[in-house]
């Protein structure tokens, strides 16, 4: 994090920048540092600045992004330095190696915490195992291909298709962790290197943590910045920004393919900017899975087909968890300063498309100043649906499921299902046939079954 700042503060052609930090953010990561950014701050030459944690959420930069925005707008901050790391890559191989990484301290309560931590799995969910991001997003993706009414195998060769124009980013990204080509069949094809995760996602289709990788942002006030002396080559102003959430717990959704909060959120980043889903030259979607792109685009209206990326993606440029968006604002950073007077959409996503935060960016200044909205009390508007708690038994119809693997073997379903009055419930099944011709065929919208504690028939 300190090699990213102070990086961060010769880019911008004033290093003696960090010395006048009002504020230094860390954006939570995998690691046991209590305060780090006390740590940073002493580092810079700032010791006397604030410092701000986080909770988790893949959102977080964004969102501590649009809340720096809005302090220095109100005059309260002059100069924010904001940064983040993960040594996921080390990490594995230490342990691999029954090696205990050693950190170093970091003690001490921030003065500030910015964002907040909500339960976002519900009990249901918890009873049937279904909480991992790996299984959520991989049932948003079975519901997707469902409602778009497509075969198994159409569906797998335009989700590994778009995640090949992801790969070419990624190939032209200098700072990217995987920079290889790997062809569309590749990415959709099972093999020693590319192991089934959870239908339909072989690994090449998950976001990739196993990196070390940092990054930061200086964020200040234009007067400071002309004041210090600061390269205004380097200037890249936030035009727009928004925050709002679904329903935390994914449950109680309407439905498992659309998102509200983005289609408000994101849309009205665009209209706060005075541009539109077409008019925009250059994007970054959070895209820790498929599932999550092709939402955030429908819901957005951007198309499929134009590059929703200038990272090349969590699976190949990196995902360093929580701090993967810092990656994309800096390397859109440099985008538009290679496209003067162009603007970036960068997307936010925490949780299982629970959360969400959005900035639009460019190398002119924003008329009028930086604006910001919240979307929440539209968001809250939409409909949510009952979940069943109950040891429920009866006929239910499949609305999307997953089939997780252990090597190459299907082992078990996790399933969401809908009862007749419309309430949510979730349930398993562990029968290796079952399992084999979930992978096979289109099990969504079909009729089935569940039986005592949770277990998924299907005729």
């Amino acid at each position: 994090m300190l090699e990213a700042v102070r990086r961060a503060a010769a880019e911008c052609g004033r290093p003696g920048i960090l010395e006048h930090a009002d504020s230094v953010r860390v954006i939570k990561g995998l690691w046991p540092y209590e305060n780090p950014a006390r740590v940073l701050a002493e580092r810079i030459g700032a010791p006397g600045a604030q410092t701000v944690g986080t909770p988790f959420g893949g959102n977080m930069v964004q969102h501590c992004v649009n809340h720096a925005a809005r302090a220095i707008r109100a005059g309260e901050l002059d100069v924010v330095v904001l940064t983040g790391a993960e040594n996921g890559r080390s990490r594995a191989r230490l342990q691999k190696a029954g090696t205990r990484f050693a950190y170093s301290a970091a003690p001490g309560t921030p003065d500030l915490v910015v964002g907040s931590l909500e339960p976002l799995v519900h009990p249901a969910e918890v009873a049937r195992n279904t909480v991992q991001a790996i299984q959520i997003y991989a049932i948003f993706e079975n519901a997707i291909r469902h409602a778009r009414g497509e075969s198994l195998a159409d569906h797998s060769v335009r989700i590994s298709e778009l995640w090949e124009r992801f790969n070419a980013v990624a190939a032209a990204n200098p700072h990217a962790w995987i920079r290889t080509r790997v062809s569309a069949e590749a990415i959709r094809t099972p093999s020693p290197d590319n192991r089934m995760i959870c239908f339909p996602y072989p690994k090449l289709l998950n976001s990739n943590n196993s990196v070390d990788q940092g990054a930061a942002l200086i964020l200040c006030s234009l007067e400071k910045a002309e004041a210090l002396g600061c390269d205004p080559d380097a200037f890249v102003f936030q035009q727009a920004g928004t925050d709002a959430h679904d329903q935390h717990q994914v449950s109680h959704r309407d439905n498992l393919y659309s998102s509200p909060a983005m289609r408000l959120a994101g849309r009205r980043a665009l209209e706060l900017a005075g541009t539109s889903p077409d008019a925009i030259e250059h994007v970054d979607v959070y895209s820790c899975f498929p599932s999550a792109v092709q939402i955030a685009a429908a819901e957005i209206g951007l198309s499929e087909g134009r590059p929703l990326t200038v990272t090349g993606g969590m699976t190949f440029a990196g995902g360093p968890l929580n701090n993967y968006v810092m990656h994309a604002i800096a390397r859109m950073a440099e985008v538009l300063r290679a496209d003067r007077g162009s603007r970036g959409l960068v997307t936010a996503n925490g949780g299982y498309l629970s959360k969400h935060a959005f900035g639009v960016y460019s190398t002119e200044p924003p008329d009028g100043g930086f604006a910001y909205e919240d979307l929440q009390a539209q968001v809250d508007a939409y409909p949510s649906r009952e979940v069943v708690e109950d040891d429920y038994q009866g006929p239910a119809t499949l609305e999307s499921y997953t089939v997780m693997y252990r090597g190459e073997a299907p082992v078990v379903a996790h399933t969401a299902c809908r009862l007749e009055d419309g309430r949510r419930i979730w349930a398993n099944a562990e029968d290796p046939e079952l399992c084999v011709a979930m992978t096979r065929e289109e099990f969504c919208g079909r009729a089935a079954r569940i039986e005592s504690k949770g277990v998924l028939r299907v005729d």
